[in-house]
């Protein structure tokens, strides 16, 4: 894991035992949150052509100057609607959703109820 930080390796921990029961598939994609201290990422993978399909994130261009003044769980749900936003565009609109090794509370559960909200199954 080349790691140090005991939060970070417990993580790691849960997002293997996590992921060794999620496929991405081209007709349910895998949906992949990652949090840092200050931004959230989401992608939403094809796990047989080891390909991202679409992602957004606080630094997505259409996000980046609206997200700096709100809350950290506000700017996640906007990524949410986007995600759901470029996946409907892509004809997708059933996923697995991956929480990455977090706990699915936070900034992690906005952004999937705002994914829900905007038209994604999973």
């Amino acid at each position: 894991m080349g790691q140090t930080n005991p939060k970070v390796v417990a993580r790691l921990k849960r997002k293997k035992r996590v992921r060794k029961n999620i496929l991405g598939m081209a007709e349910r994609p895998r949906l992949s949150v990652f949090k840092s201290s200050r931004h959230i990422y989401a992608q939403i993978i094809d796990d047989l052509k080891g390909q991202t399909l679409t992602a957004a994130s606080t630094l997505s261009k259409p996000l980046k100057a609206e997200v700096g003044s709100l809350k950290k769980k506000e700017a996640a749900r906007l990524v949410g609607k986007l995600l759901a936003e470029k996946a409907k565009a892509m004809g997708i609109s059933r996923v697995a959703f991956d929480r990455g090794g977090f706990l699915y509370h936070g900034r992690v559960k906005e952004l999937a109820e705002s994914c829900r909200e905007h038209g994604l199954e999973f």
